[in-house]
């Protein structure tokens, strides 16, 4: 009985949060389309989410795609079919590595940030504070932040779909001989169109899930600074989640036949 009370208390305390999130992310869609606007507030946001993330996501980027020409050669080499690298990589970083590499670090590094700012706020008062002066949370807070990262994810996985290709052209020809015209051929040859496409739209997704759960946790925070550091904990573990489950269904709706 003490394992279905557990099972039990689990999935109510699921029930409760996902009942808590429907109306917030509703509240935060209307927000985010219904004036009055902030340009300069969305536009902090839009720096601090895309330009400052960028070496965090080049890095990443360019040594996934190196990494990954390395392991398709040993792979390919057992069956003589070693031309396939530069379809391999292209394919791999602009369908998923790219969005999905650069959805985890920004997870990391900006729903940390926001669940931390946001939570701060929250247990300083500072939120009711907004509230008394006539000024809502969620269109000062969270519509901003949200327009962001739907705005600058998509820029960010395209920087990182060719700095992870130039990762593995790298690999290719300085370590393993490849002719540089020969495959940068092959890739552009089999590079299409739905493939980057995807992957930027999967960026567009992943953007609002790191915002909004970032958002969404600092917002409700409580406890003081522990409760902002369980914020904090939970806007990451959460967004991480929810990236990889919606690139398995964004990649079924995309490329399932």
């Amino acid at each position: 009985m003490k394992i279905l009370q557990h099972i039990g208390r689990i999935f109510l305390a699921f029930l409760a949060t996902v009942g808590c999130l429907a109306p917030f992310m509703g509240s935060a869609a209307v927000h985010c389309v219904r004036p009055p606007f902030y340009p300069r507030t969305v536009l902090r946001h839009m720096v601090e989410i895309g330009y400052y993330s960028l070496p965090v996501v080049g890095l990443t980027a360019i040594f996934a795609g190196m990494v990954l020409a390395l392991q398709s050669y040993t792979g390919f080499a057992r069956f003589s079919a070693e031309g396939a690298i530069a379809n391999v990589v292209v394919l791999s970083i602009t369908r998923e590595l790219g969005p999905v590499l650069a959805g985890l670090m920004v997870a990391g590094r900006i729903g940390a940030s926001l669940a931390a700012e946001i939570g701060t706020m929250r247990v300083t008062e500072q939120i009711d504070a907004l509230t008394t002066l006539s000024t809502n949370p969620m269109k000062y807070l969270v519509a901003p932040r949200i327009i962001a990262g739907l705005v600058m994810f998509p820029f960010l996985v395209l920087v990182a779909d060719v700095i992870g290709v130039y990762g593995g052209y790298l690999v290719a020809v300085y370590k393993l001989g490849f002719n540089p015209a020969n495959y940068l051929q092959r890739t552009y040859e089999f590079l299409q169109a739905e493939d980057v496409n995807s992957g930027l739209v999967k960026a567009a997704v992943f953007g609002v899930i790191v915002t909004l759960m970032g958002c969404y946790h600092g917002y409700h925070s409580k406890g003081g600074a522990q409760g902002v550091g369980k914020a904090t904990t939970n806007a990451v573990v959460s967004a991480s989640i929810l990236i990889l489950s919606f690139d398995y269904i964004l990649t079924e709706m995309f490329f399932a036949r």
